[in-house]
This record gives structure tokens, C-alpha cells and sequence, in this order.
């Protein structure tokens, strides 16, 4: 059943309390040995209504007029509460051996002989809030498995593999709602794509050219190419607190890009690919302001990285010469 609260959403006050980074917790998790993932049952109806408040959620059936006792779906801020909710339950948790994303709960242990342990102290939790799981949907003590839409595990992170088999079976794009789709679900796996923006470039150009998409030979070859690279590039490393990691910054003519990696035993492994296609105005400066450009947009996307780490970025501008000189431009200095 479905009940339409437009009314009632736009008459509530935003509730700003964050939902959680799904990129932090999905790093958090990678390179732990045992994990057990828990779903809440229905979580949202497990948090009762305020008294008053109940009739503010009142709908008509044929059989007269009913109310919710329990917080349904669909309202504005029942994220924001559910949320509110499991970071108070699980305080002493999360970030050491639980992470939490709305209803979508994660144990984790770095040994696996101490998974019980880390087990034992989550259910513990829930029979002391009375919170239900839903056991369809629970597992426990694996290696590995699905969270937020990654698949985690001790080595790293890597693409679901629904979403490599979706555009491995997926055919050539012919109309505009196949490229749309194409281009979205590229959106998704963008992070695990080098340079995606000049690769996904000639799809963008299909897309623009009006109403009609002309399918070229183009869009057909980077289609293919992206297919093979996405089938042997899978597993990605997670960032370790301890590590020192490098940012590596490519510019070409239409894009920017940057690829941030750890360094471990003389090896480069890469973390996250960052990419941006450069507006008219921007494929006009020179090389050392396309340099800047794409550290300043790494360093937006990637903020937590580099609040949290040591960062050296490699590029071959002497980008810190450039950018210690007095008379540098005006656009260099902002």
C-alpha cells in the first residue's frame, strides 16, 4: 500500500541531519577478514509514532479512516530519523567493528576469531532496543559480500558484479533513452573507470547532437573498450589509515582527470579515479591552469582522503614552482 504525504512533506521543516558517506563506509569495511550483514525488518515501522502526531498521518480506505501507529515510508524525514536512530544505538560501534547505513547494518572484524565477540556486542544492541532483522536477507561470518552496492572483502573493493554482467549483456545502443541508460550506469561505476570522461565522450556527443542519436562507429569502439576494461579491471584497494597515498593529475584537451593510489611494496594501487569533462571556457587555458583545475576538482571530490592522509600529487607541471611565483595570473591565484 502506498500512501501520497506530498501534502504533509511540504507542510514538515527539512530535518538536516547527514546520512553517511557512502564512499567512507564502504572503504571503512574493505580489508576486514570476517563479515556479517543485517538488514532491519520493515526498519521504518519499527519506530513508533508521536501521540499527537498520528492523526497527521491519517488516510481514507472504503472501510473508513485509518492512521499510522508507526513511522511509515515515505515521509520526508524518516531517513534523516531512522538514521538519528542507529548512530545512537550503535555509538560505541560504529567505525571500530560496525558501520551502518540507514537499515543496512554491517559487522566487521579484522581476525576472524574474534567475529563472535563483535557479534555478540551487536545483538546485544538490538534486543536492548527491540529492533527485528530480517533473516531472509542477513548473513553471516562470510569473507565477503554486498554492501551499498560494492562488493567488499579483504583485499579491496570491487564492482558489483550485477552491474558488469548488465553492461557486458547489454547490446549496442540504438535510441536516446539506451544511451541515457548506457551513460548512467557508467555514472555509477565511475570510480572504477581511468580517464571515464574521455572514454564515455563520444556517448555525450551522441546525446547532444538533438532528438535523434546517431549510433557512429565511435560510440561503438569506446563502447566495446569499456566493456574489456570494466571485465579486467575489478578489484580496487581500500585506503589504510597508516599509508601514504600520491594523486596523480593527467589533463587532455576535454577533460580532467586524477587517479589516487597507495603505495605498497613499490607498488601503485589504486584507490579512486576522479573525472570531469571541462566546460568551453575551461578548454582554453594553458596547460599549467588545466594542471590546477584538476587538483583543485580532486581535491573537492576526494576531501576526505585529504583531510585524512598525507597527499603527493604528481604531475608533469611544475605546478609548485608555477603556483610560489609572485606574478602568477589571477586565475592561477584564486
Amino acid at each position: 500500500m502506498c500512501v501520497d504525504f506530498t501534502d504533509l512533506n511540504k507542510a514538515c521543516p527539512k530535518d538536516s541531519f547527514p546520512l553517511p558517506r557512502i564512499d567512507q563506509l564502504v572503504d571503512a569495511t574493505a580489508g576486514h577478514e570476517t563479515l556479517s550483514f543485517m538488514d532491519a525488518y520493515s526498519g521504518y515501522n519499527q519506530i513508533k509514532m508521536h501521540k499527537p502526531d498520528e492523526e497527521k498521518t491519517a488516510f481514507t480506505t472504503d472501510q473508513g479512516l485509518y492512521c499510522y501507529t508507526v513511522m511509515p515510508f515515505g515521509l520526508k524525514n524518516a531517513g534523516a530519523t531512522y538514521q538519528r536512530l542507529v548512530n545512537k544505538m550503535f555509538a560505541r560501534q560504529i567505525g571500530r567493528n560496525m558501520e551502518v547505513y540507514v537499515d543496512d547494518m554491517l559487522t566487521k572484524s579484522i581476525t576472524a576469531d574474534r567475529h563472535t565477540d563483535d557479534l555478540r556486542e551487536t545483538f546485544d544492541v538490538l534486543v536492548r532496543y527491540g529492533m527485528k532483522l530480517n533473516p531472509v536477507k542477513c548473513v553471516f561470518g562470510v569473507p565477503s559480500g554486498r554492501f551499498l552496492g560494492y562488493q567488499v572483502h579483504q583485499r579491496g573493493i570491487e564492482v558489483n558484479p550485477e552491474k558488469i554482467q548488465a553492461l557486458a549483456k547489454m547490446v549496442s545502443p540504438r535510441t536516446l533513452k539506451d544511451v541515457q541508460k548506457l551513460t548512467g550506469c557508467l555514472a555509477s561505476l565511475s570510480k572504477f573507470i581511468a580517464k571515464s570522461t574521455d572514454r564515455c565522450l563520444p556517448f555525450f556527443k551522441a546525446l547532444k547532437k538533438g532528438k535523434g542519436v546517431e549510433w557512429n562507429e565511435d560510440c561503438e569502439k569506446a563502447f566495446q573498450a569499456l566493456k574489456i576494461t570494466l571485465d579486467r579491471h575489478r578489484c580496487y584497494q581500500n585506503r589504510k589509515q597508516e599509508k601514504y597515498c600520491t594523486c596523480t593529475c593527467p589533463s587532455s584537451e576535454v577533460a580532467t582527470s586524477s587517479v589516487l593510489v597507495r603505495q605498497e611494496d613499490g607498488i601503485q594501487k589504486p584507490i579512486y579515479y576522479t573525472s570531469k569533462a571541462l566546460l568551453p571556457a575551461e578548454t582554453r587555458y594553458s596547460p599549467a591552469e588545466k594542471m590546477a583545475l584538476a587538483l583543485i576538482i580532486v581535491a573537492r571530490k576526494l576531501r576526505p582522503y585529504f583531510q585524512a592522509h598525507k597527499i603527493g600529487v604528481y604531475t608533469n607541471c611544475p605546478l609548485k614552482l608555477i603556483l610560489q611565483k609572485p606574478e602568477v595570473s589571477g586565475r592561477l591565484t584564486k
